[in-house]
């Protein structure tokens, strides 16, 4: 099978987070001022990991190269570029015994939120392709990933270059990124009933309209 461009830059981007999450397993609050530095490496992998998720999308839809593959590979690495990003987070890798806190400000059940949210739209676009419908992105969803990915480079830009000014900024983006996530499903389940009830997505384009690009995000 020929990889077209756009899915060969998915799959840089899968390299690239597979680097992130292993940088951020090698990082122990207890030792931050001497691993800073993984911090640092960690927020510039991942912010050109985010970027790639849009340059793909605008390559594939100037090519006009859209695959079942891309729909599919896209959003599978959206997921665990964000999710492992807050399981991470969320683990004693950022635990300050000292302190006896988080130093990302991220707890366990605001990771709960967002993985169930990621799993239950998961479920419902790997239903709604096997029945060979198209099941992209809503606005909201695009949003809601740009709010994660800013959150995630927020946390990193705090701790690994001590921007104490960014304390109140982190703590009000971890809280956006959780609200915005919890509403982003009512839209998603919203949709996935129709779906279900119908055998369609709700508003997705005639079975012969070719589909988008834009809607490899999650």
């Amino acid at each position: 099978m020929r990889i077209n461009l756009p899915n060969q830059i998915t799959l840089a981007r899968l390299v690239l987070v597979v680097l992130f999450v292993a940088l951020l397993s090698c990082f122990e609050a207890a030792h931050l001022p001497e691993q800073r530095w993984l911090l640092q490496v960690g927020f510039w992998v991942f912010l050109v990991a985010a970027l790639g998720d849009v340059l793909d999308g605008l390559v594939a839809r100037m090519l006009r190269s859209v695959t079942s593959f891309g729909r599919i590979l896209d959003p599978v690495v959206d997921k665990v570029m964000v999710c492992g990003a807050f399981l991470l987070f969320a683990s004693p890798h950022f635990w300050d015994a000292g302190h006896n806190l988080n130093l990302t400000g991220v707890h366990p059940w605001m990771v709960i939120v967002i993985l169930t949210r990621e799993l239950l739209v998961s479920a419902v676009r790997s239903h709604a392709e096997a029945e060979g419908q198209e099941f992209g992105a809503l606005w909201v969803g695009k949003l809601k990933m740009f709010i994660q990915s800013g959150t995630v480079c927020v946390i990193l830009a705090h701790l690994a270059w001590q921007l104490d000014a960014l304390t109140p900024v982190r703590t009000a983006c971890v809280w956006l990124t959780v609200v915005f996530t919890a509403l982003s499903a009512v839209s998603y389940v919203h949709r996935a009933r129709a779906f279900l009830l119908t055998g369609a997505a709700l508003g997705a384009p005639p079975a012969a309209a070719p589909p988008s690009e834009g809607s490899r995000s999650s």
